[in-house]
This record gives structure tokens, sequence and C-alpha cells, in this order.
């Protein structure tokens, strides 16, 4: 079959690679009819490369048909319609029962003290090969998947995958509602629906600051208040003078580790996953840092008291934080992988009949073939085009 392949760092291929066979009797072998290109994709572009093996097959966002079932896969049934969650879990051990299936005790990657196993991500997360491929094998099948109504796009429910279920829990954890003020730093795929998940949620005020224009009309056309950071000396004083002198109520930050605006930092990350593998994943995993600028962007903005939820995702085992402003502040930090299944029934009554207000089919601005893959990674990295998401059809 085809598929996304690593082939080193900025250097994806689509390769003839064997197909997937099933190897758990909880696995499913699924045909994938459409896969999309996520803005963690772009952290094994670069950032990630030394946790990669040449040949890795990539993708953790897949809707597809079922193909084959293993004999312990549940209800799952040939010729279903299903939608991958990128978090593999097991939904019966006991992170799984208290709805924190990134943490899955089944699939806990111990080797590496990382969480539940994750499709086309790293040996961080157990090495398990992608969704930009024709095919692929689903692990505990028998929990995973959300078996999907046999009409509508794909794009309809594709994004229930990660990036909406991500949305989702970021708003959720950022813990606002009536009344409220959220501020979302970072408009791309992920801020996108964040401010539309915190208006389906009743927010009353939603802010969302980038500096691209495409991606601020776009929050624009979705009833944000969109603000160009490059416009301002002082994003984090300006949303304090757009909040009578507060501050935000949350904040989202969906940027994460690339954030622009940290030019030392990023200096260091470019020469740390230049070094051989071995000594990168070394110097990583013991002296790693991030890009922060998004993330101190995101701690000024919020209100004394307030809550930073973080959907974007961070990397760095010694990133230097401001810790005597966030306890003199009082805030409240929460973060981590999304618990996909925690929120996908709920998240499914919304799309199901095209909720107008998610309106995650228009979300991609460019569909191509999978055998376009590199040139759609380019793009998407350097935001040319217009281009917010990508979705590939195998």
């Amino acid at each position: 079959m085809k598929a996304v392949t690593w082939q080193g760092k900025h250097n994806v291929e689509v390769t003839e690679v064997p197909d997937p066979v099933l190897l758990e009797p909880t696995d499913a072998i699924v045909r994938v009819t459409s896969t999309a290109i996520c803005g963690s994709d772009l952290h094994l572009y670069g950032p990630l490369a030394p946790f990669l093996d040449r040949g890795d097959i990539l993708g953790h966002e897949a809707l597809g048909i079922v193909e084959e079932v293993g004999p312990q896969a549940g209800n799952l049934q040939v010729g279903d319609r299903v939608v991958v969650p990128f978090t593999i879990s097991c939904g019966h051990c006991w992170m799984c029962q208290r709805g924190l299936q990134s943490q899955c005790e089944t699939t806990q990657v111990t080797q590496q003290d990382s969480g539940a196993a994750l499709f086309g991500y790293t040996r961080l997360y157990g090495s398990v090969p992608g969704g930009q491929a024709e095919y692929v094998r689903v692990p505990q099948a028998q929990y995973g998947p959300v078996v999907l109504p046999t009409d509508g796009p794909d794009e309809r429910y594709l994004y229930l995958s990660d990036i909406l279920p991500t949305a989702w829990q970021g708003v959720r954890y950022a813990g606002v509602g009536e009344g409220d003020t959220l501020v979302v730093v970072g408009l791309g795929p992920v801020g996108q629906l964040a401010t539309r998940c915190a208006q389906v949620l009743g927010v009353d005020r939603v802010i969302g600051l980038d500096l691209v224009p495409e991606r601020l009309e776009t929050a624009r056309a979705h009833g944000v208040e969109a603000v160009d950071i490059r416009t301002l000396s002082d994003p984090a004083a300006a949303i304090k003078d757009l909040t009578q002198g507060r501050g935000a109520d949350g904040v989202v930050d969906a940027v994460g580790m690339e954030a622009h605006g940290s030019p030392v930092a990023e200096g260091v990350v470019k020469a740390v996953s230049s070094l051989p593998g071995p000594i990168a994943r070394a110097a990583t995993e013991k002296a790693g840092i991030d890009r922060l600028a998004a993330l101190h962007l995101a701690l000024g903005a919020a209100r004394r008291g307030g809550t930073v939820s973080l959907s974007g995702v961070y990397g760095g085992a010694a990133d230097p934080m401001p810790m005597m402003q966030m306890f003199d502040r009082q805030l409240t930090i929460r973060m981590g992988q999304a618990n996909v299944r925690r929120w996908t029934d709920e998240l499914m009554e919304l799309v199901r009949d095209g909720n107008a207000i998610l309106d995650v089919e228009s979300l991609a601005t460019h569909r191509l073939p999978l055998d376009q893959a590199a040139e759609a990674y380019r793009m998407f990295q350097t935001k040319s085009d217009g281009c917010l998401k990508v979705v590939l059809q195998p």
C-alpha cells in the first residue's frame, strides 16, 4: 500500500509499504478514505525528528471503512464506517474509567514513561504506524473506533479523530461559561475550533490572537473578536485593556512548542534536532526547551485567579517558567493530550446534523490526493496559499 513516511528532518515521502495485518485479537484493519495533516505532525517535521526512524508511517487523523476485525474487536463489524481517535485506549482500565483515556494503562508506553500510545507519533508514543496511508491497523478496536452514520461527507466527522475533541477539551479545561471571556492564542485548526466550541458552550466573549491574516479573517467570519498581534507591542496588556484591566477568565494556548517570537529557543531547538539521533534524544529528554512565546502570552493574558488551558503540544524538559508570577496571580494550569473518547459522544450529537457554529465542513482549505503529501506538508508548515487545514484522500 501507499503511505506517508518520514525520511528525515523536513522530508516526508509517499512510499510503498507492506499492508497492515491483525497482530492482536482486539485489532481491526481500516481502509482509509480521508486523513488529515495536523499541526502536531509538523513537530515531527522538526523538533521531534530525533524520536523518529526512517520509514515511520505518519498521521493520526483518519476515517475509513472497516475491512477486517479480530475475534475480540467487540461489536465492530466489517463494513462499518469509523473515525479513529488518535489516542489508543482500552476503555476499561483505571484511567479510562475516569475519563483519562490519553493516560490509558493498557497502552501506556512505559519504556518512555509516556502516556497512551498514539498513532504515527514517534517512539515516545509507541511507534504505532499512522493513518496517512491507504490502510491502518487499529489496536483496541473494541473501544477506540467511533462508528459513524453511513451518510454525510467525511469532513463532517473526520476531526473527531483529534482536533475537535482537543479543542473541546481545551475550552472545558479553561473553565469558562456564560458571562465569561475566553482568549484563544493561535488560530490554526485547533484554535479555530476552540473559538467555535466556546460559542457552542455559551461563552459570552471570545477573543482570538494570531498574526496570519487569513486565519484572523476566518475567525472573524465565525463571530470571533480576532486581534492581529503584529499590531501590538504588548498583547497581554492589550487583552487587559479589552477586559476592564483584569484579563481573560480563561485562556487556551492552541500553539505549543513552535511559537513565533522565540528566536533564541528556536535556534537551540534546531541545533539539537540536527544532532545525531541518540545524542539529540538524550539532549531533548534531559535538557530540551520549547519556544514559549505563546505560553507566556497566555499566562499574561489571564486574569488573577484565571485558568490557562494548554492544547498546543509542548515537549521541553527544562522550560523556564515565571513561577513567581503564576503563584502570585493564583493561576490554574490544565493541560494534556485530548481524552478523545471522553468527548466523542457529545460531539457526535453536534456534528451529525452539521452544527452551523462548529462549521467543520468548511475548515479544510486544501484537499489533495495522498500522493501529494510532501507538498502538502511544506505548504502547511509555511502557511502558504492561505493553508489552514489539509485533508488527504488515499
